[in-house]
Parts: C-alpha cells; sequence; structure tokens
C-alpha cells in the first residue's frame, strides 16, 4: 500500500513522472480504503504539488465516504490558478468541470482527471 507522504517523496525525486506516482497512489487508495495511507501528511515543498496532492486525499475521501484528515485543510491554494493539462483550449472546459476539491484550491482539472478505465 502506498502512503500519501510516499507519493509526494516519489514526486520529489522524478517530477517528470508526476501523474504515474498520483496514479498509482489513487488506485492504492481506492482498492486498500486504509485511512493509514493519508494519517501522515507530506512535507510541504511545492505549493502546485502540494495544492493538488491535498486536492486529491480530499476528493477520494469523499468519494469513499471517508473522514478527510485535519491536515488536509492546512493546505492552501495556490497564488495563481494551475491548470493541469497545460492545454489552453482546455481551460473553459477544466474551470467549469474542476471538482470542488480541486477548483477551491485554484486547481483546475477536468472532470475525469482522477477516472481510471
Amino acid at each position: 500500500m502506498i502512503t500519501i507522504f510516499e507519493t509526494k517523496e516519489c514526486i520529489e525525486q522524478d517530477e517528470d513522472h508526476l501523474m504515474i506516482h498520483l496514479m498509482n497512489f489513487v488506485d492504492d487508495f481506492r482498492y486498500y480504503k486504509s485511512p493509514s495511507a493519508i494519517q501522515q501528511p507530506f512535507r510541504r515543498s511545492d505549493e502546485k504539488i502540494d495544492a493538488m496532492l491535498a486536492s486529491v486525499v480530499e476528493y477520494l475521501c469523499s468519494e469513499l465516504r471517508m473522514q478527510i484528515p485535519e491536515w488536509v485543510s492546512e493546505i492552501q491554494p495556490v497564488k495563481n490558478p494551475w491548470f493541469v493539462s497545460g492545454v489552453e483550449s482546455l481551460k473553459a472546459i477544466a474551470l467549469v468541470e474542476s471538482p470542488v476539491h480541486f477548483r477551491k484550491r485554484k486547481i483546475f482539472v477536468m472532470e475525469n482527471f482522477l477516472q481510471r478505465v
């Protein structure tokens, strides 16, 4: 089982594969549904990544009807909005579709951002 703490460490060591590390955590969390995977807060170092990870934890907890850890509420929104796709033509769609857990931290993703096939 991968924890959010370990996920952040993997991302810091290999930011080129951010989405791989993130989705490995998402898959594990959905499978194991273990509160221990999100109990230990990660070290804060990158405003965007920190806000995205907190948003992911909050989203998954809501999805699985689990209690959101207190440390998640301490993670502030990014100073400048972050459109994760980086594609200019998708910004308007991301503004509309982005789940509230992301939007409140000014992280904008498509509604299917955490969906797996």
